[in-house]
């Protein structure tokens, strides 16, 4: 309503300038508003310019600067608008990924509601001014006197106190003063004060903010909309899974076999026909037909029996036999050999072999929520060297059992089981008339019940603070059974205590996989700070499907286990009791070689 009077003002103004300049010419015409327009910003009046949206387009970065500017601008009242909250989230998932839900937010945001007028940012002051208000009189004999008019035009003579002034036809002008108040802008505003309790900044810098906003948004949700994507599992009755991507525009068609408990398969090809849509087409060649009828029947027969519809019918349960065991099995070999003939700088003729066979057992009930990881492990290996006999270097067998019922989250109850041996006689060489070690001599059995933590399918940790572990060494006769920390009086030690097991499984690279095993045992009763360790690491790297490049070390430290300390030139070190001093020392092994590795 105000700018209306307004413009009605200056239009009034413009038609009383004309008619001061040209006071004989009365224009008949309508001024146009273009022309009212040009006139007031010709006199130097501030009008308001026509408002013409623009289309506005802007690319994905554009968008998330401009956003970014106005999220971290202090224009904000509150930090935690939630207009403001909903752009720092939209340019955080335009940035990365996914894209959230706050579409739905921002598409119902009233963006108009930002905008203000452009008036807001002059700064308005009145100026009374004196302006001309010109009337006509009517036209004919005139008998009225006029002294003088308001301009200083006389119609009668000084002294004379009326004149018959002539007739005429022809209306003049009479022309009076009046006063008006004019609004001029004096200042404009770079920033303006938010007017309205609805408003979520605190300033405006511009009139159309809001549609700016608008434009951005769209631009960015349009833009996340169209990136985002979403995987999904195909899994018939096989273990085969295919994974078929949503709305990644790639248009790609995969092939999968639907197969039933006969082991019969039908093919079709699965993939995204566009956003939130899933394709299935059948293998070409492939036809579906129904059993045709048999229309000449002559001798059938049908036995009607009466059924009492009051009652639920018995249906057949269909029962699929769940598979709670999986088997898996690996064998590798590794062979080396080095022949030398007239060598000068020295060294001998060898031969090694090594083989390392394990067997997977793994069971899994989710009705009961029970699962079990056992394996078995056999490592022996052989090496001749120059005229030597063929030795022993390598000698492992070891069993795993652990038995889990889900707890909470991510751990379970646990109780696992551990058994170490060997399969033949050992010997300290040189010295190959004692042996130092053979079958079950020693055995090291582990009990522990506790939790089993799994953060993910690689990894797992288990800590059993109650555990037990117990070393045999039944020949005595035969086998000296204080290197093992046996007493010399007895054929086995027991110890109580907590123990720890960590296995991980990690792939750097795709055909690279490090696994480890570390196992800790602490006695609650004897030295509880000696901690027995007995960790293994294999690291293989995958040739081909059969050859393997395989680096295996084994680190052990077992506090009852004491060996003979020996000088720089390989005497025995004397004791204050004149024996030889005897000491628990660290145990390593490191077997690297190219392994032919068979999986089955």
């Amino acid at each position: 309503m105000k700018n209306n009077k307004f413009y009605l003002l200056s239009a009034v103004i413009v038609m009383l300038f004309n008619a001061m300049l040209f006071p004989q010419e009365i224009p008949q015409k309508v001024i146009n508003g273009k022309t009212m327009r040009d006139s007031l910003i010709r006199l130097g009046y501030y009008v308001k310019p026509e408002q013409e949206r623009i289309e506005i387009k802007l690319t994905p970065e554009e968008a998330i600067n401009y956003l970014e500017q106005k999220y971290r601008s202090d224009i904000w009242k509150l930090a935690e608008d939630p207009l403001r909250v909903a752009i720092g989230q939209l340019v955080f998932y335009a940035k990365s990924k996914p894209f959230d839900s706050i579409r739905v937010f921002l598409e119902r945001y009233p963006f108009d509601s930002v905008n203000i007028p452009p008036e807001k940012f002059f700064v308005f002051d009145s100026v009374t001014l004196k302006i001309p208000n010109i009337g006509l009189t009517e036209p004919g004999r005139i008998d009225s006197l006029v002294k003088a008019d308001t301009l200083g035009i006389k119609y009668a003579e000084a002294g004379t106190d009326t004149i018959a002034r002539p007739e005429a036809a022809v209306s003049k002008p009479l022309i009076s003063m009046k006063d008006t108040i004019l609004l001029i802008v004096t200042d404009t505003l770079s920033e303006v004060k938010a007017f309205a309790d609805y408003h979520p900044f605190k300033v405006f810098r511009s009139s159309f903010t809001g549609d700016s906003l608008l434009a951005a948004v769209k631009a960015l949700t349009d833009f996340i909309e169209a990136r985002d994507s979403t995987i999904i599992m195909f899994k018939g009755v096989s273990e085969t899974n295919l994974p078929v991507w949503l709305n990644s525009r790639s248009g790609d068609m995969k092939r999968f076999w639907l197969r039933n408990e006969y082991d019969d398969s039908v093919t079709v090809w699965v993939g995204s026909a566009g956003r939130n849509t899933i394709g299935l087409y059948l293998e070409e060649g492939i036809m579906f037909r129904r059993p045709s009828k048999h229309s000449n029947i002559y001798d059938a027969q049908l036995d009607i029996k009466q059924v009492d519809t009051r009652k639920l019918q018995q249906v057949n349960k269909l029962y699929v036999k769940p598979q709670y065991w999986k088997y898996r099995s690996e064998a590798a070999f590794v062979f080396n050999q080095a022949m030398l003939t007239n060598w000068v700088k020295g060294g001998e003729n060898s031969i090694s072999t090594a083989m390392d066979i394990t067997g997977y057992a793994d069971y899994n009930n989710k009705e009961l929520k029970i699962t079990s990881n056992n394996f078995a492990r056999l490592k022996y290996g052989l090496i001749k060297s120059g005229d030597n006999p063929v030795r022993k270097n390598l000698d492992l067998l070891e069993t795993n059992s652990k038995l889990n019922h889900k707890a909470f989250g991510k751990f379970d109850f646990s109780a696992t089981m551990l058994f170490k041996t060997q399969i033949s006689k050992g010997y300290n060489y040189p010295n190959d008339s004692v042996p130092v070690s053979k079958f079950f001599n020693p055995a090291v059995l582990t009990l522990g019940i506790g939790l089993d933590y799994k953060p993910d399918k690689t990894t797992s940790i288990n800590v059993a603070p109650l555990s037990y572990k117990a070393t045999f060494v039944p020949d005595t006769a035969t086998i000296d059974q204080t290197k093992y920390g046996v007493p010399k009086d007895r054929r086995s030690m027991h110890e109580p205590g907590g123990s720890v097991q960590i296995t991980n499984e990690f792939k750097p690279l795709k055909t690279v996989t490090i696994t480890n095993r570390l196992q800790l045992f602490t006695n609650y009763i004897h030295k509880p700070q000696n901690i027995d360790i007995d960790w293994e690491m294999i690291a293989q790297v995958k040739l081909n499907w059969f050859t393997d490049l395989r680096f295996n070390t084994h680190f052990i430290f077992d506090d009852d286990t004491k060996t003979i300390v020996k000088n720089k030139d390989g005497s025995p070190v004397i004791g204050p009791d004149g024996k030889p001093k005897k000491s628990a020392r660290i145990q390593f092994k490191e077997l690297l070689g190219l392994s032919f590795v068979f999986r089955f």
